[in-house]
């Protein structure tokens, strides 16, 4: 049996308006943390996003 590892950046605004992303990759539950954190500081648009190893979100926008 294979175990398939899945990480998770996020992407959001700042509440300047400017488009981010995140620099490290998590695991769900820390993913899904973080974006409450974030949601906590004013950002918007917070979504969670699977990346694949080594790889990492892009900022929208």
């Amino acid at each position: 049996m294979t175990i398939t590892m899945q990480n998770y950046g996020l992407t959001w605004t700042d509440p300047d308006g400017i488009p981010r992303a995140s620099a490290v990759a998590y695991d769900k539950p820390s993913a899904e943390r973080q974006k409450e954190r974030l949601e906590g500081d004013g950002c918007s648009e917070v979504e969670i996003v699977p990346v694949k190893p080594g790889e990492l979100p892009e900022p929208r926008g």
